[in-house]
């Protein structure tokens, strides 16, 4: 990254084309909001030493069981990487380089770490946009295995993911088509969205509208297609008092979305805020 470049501007570099993606380096590029201070280089390059570590034990012609088994036991019993269940709503448990500095995090950030590590070692892991927890899908043999790395990697059966689902579900929708809908490998710009917004509803349960801001500019930067991050932008602007930063993102997503069912209080809103601005000027 070039010493000129913002956090923003870097962030856009790197998600700009999906091809190209990332999403490890994206990912923890998201903590440089909070701590400006970071050093990207460094912390990529102490993963590049676990990958390093994983692939010296590895023989070359070893079956994926033990490939997994070894990145299990340097994983969570040499480095000692744990789900954060006693204080999941901490902030840090999304930033990687604060997962890495403490050992936990949540399931996301925690699959994100253990996917790098286990691909540098030839393990093709993907990233699985269960609902309510991220999981890593590995296929082996003829069939797929469903990692919970939040709880020590445990493989889930069938039965499990269905347990862990049927609650969002209706019982005619457990099907296993429907299912299988919810196992497709999570996309490198799924994976930060979903990342970026566990933030999201963290910063916005507190009403901490500067550190959401934060968490909104790279929302917009990563999902250009989506208004309604572009509204939520809006929000906190206004509630930050920034008026006409606010009118702007808030008239692109009523011009974009015109028949939202939310028009008639953002609608509301902008006028207080054109008030707002009238009084200033």
């Amino acid at each position: 990254m070039a010493m000129t470049t913002t956090p923003l501007e870097y962030w856009d570099l790197l998600v700009r084309e999906d091809a190209s993606l990332p999403v490890f380096e994206a990912a923890l590029a998201i903590a440089q909001d909070e701590y400006p201070a970071l050093d990207m280089l460094a912390l990529l390059h102490q993963v590049d030493e676990f990958g390093l570590r994983l692939r010296k034990r590895i023989p070359a012609d070893a079956p994926m069981k033990h490939r997994v088994h070894s990145l299990n036991q340097l994983f969570f019993k040499e480095l000692g990487f744990r789900g954060n269940a006693n204080d999941y709503y901490d902030p840090d448990n999304s930033y990687l380089n604060r997962v890495i500095e403490r050992r936990c995090g949540l399931p996301i950030t925690l699959s994100l770490l253990y996917m790098e590590i286990g691909q540098q070692a030839g393990i093709p892991l993907q990233g699985v946009a269960f609902p309510g927890h991220y999981l890593v899908k590995l296929k082996i043999g003829g069939g797929e295995a469903f990692l919970d790395v939040f709880n020590s990697g445990a493989s889930l059966t069938y039965d499990d993911l269905i347990g862990r689902i049927e609650p969002d579900l209706e019982t005619a929708h457990t099907t296993p088509a429907a299912i299988a809908a919810f196992l497709h490998p999570a996309s490198p710009r799924e994976t930060l969205a979903r990342t970026l917004r566990n933030l999201k509803n963290i910063y916005r349960y507190d009403k901490d509208w500067k550190r959401l801001l934060n968490v909104q500019q790279r929302l917009v930067i990563l999902l250009p297609e989506e208004p309604t991050e572009l509204r939520d932008r809006g929000i906190a602007y206004a509630q930050l008092d920034c008026p006409s930063a606010a009118i702007e993102d808030l008239e692109a997503y009523l011009a974009v979305r015109p028949q939202a069912e939310d028009r008639v209080a953002i609608s509301a809103q902008l006028e207080i805020l054109r008030q707002a601005v009238g009084r200033l000027n």
